[in-house]
């Protein structure tokens, strides 16, 4: 594989991953809290992220295997300088987080949903909005080590 091409699919992940968590916290929650009704809320949110975390599951592949790629042509672990040690370990806990999404409270909202059971749909959406945050959080200061991260680091 070519390095560009490398760069290129590891750009899109994160354009994909961090910025579908974006526009989810920044734009969708807030306009559909303040539109919708939880048993029209809730199913929205269900649907969302049936179709975003294909999207989410696809970037977490290319993120790790173009990351290693790069890795190891610019010299392996040895070689890198610790930003891209930093960048790794905190994608690695981003990765930790989204799949403690999918597999806890994301099936416990779409169950919720499916046998409209507001509460506890209500709940598990609650969950995922913090873990969401907290992996957006992450993401944004990943980018800035991505392209600060030789000054700093």
């Amino acid at each position: 594989m070519d390095q560009r091409i490398a760069v290129l699919v590891h750009v899109l992940g994160v354009v994909v991953w961090v910025g579908g968590m974006f526009f989810a916290y920044v734009a969708l929650r807030p306009a559909a809290v303040q539109t919708l009704e939880p048993a029209q809320r809730l199913p929205l949110w269900a649907a969302t992220f049936e179709r975003f975390f294909p999207w989410v599951w696809l970037s977490v592949i290319a993120l790790f295997v173009s990351g290693l790629y790069l890795i190891a042509v610019y010299g392996g672990f040895g070689a890198v300088g610790l930003y891209i040690h930093t960048m790794l370990i905190l994608g690695l806990i981003m990765m930790l987080i989204f799949f403690r999404v999918y597999f806890a409270p994301y099936r416990r909202l779409k169950n919720g949903v499916a046998a409209q059971e507001w509460k506890s749909a209500a709940a598990a959406l609650a969950q995922i909005r913090v873990l969401i945050g907290i992996n957006l959080s992450i993401g944004i200061a990943v980018i800035f080590i991505a392209i600060l991260g030789k000054l700093w680091i």
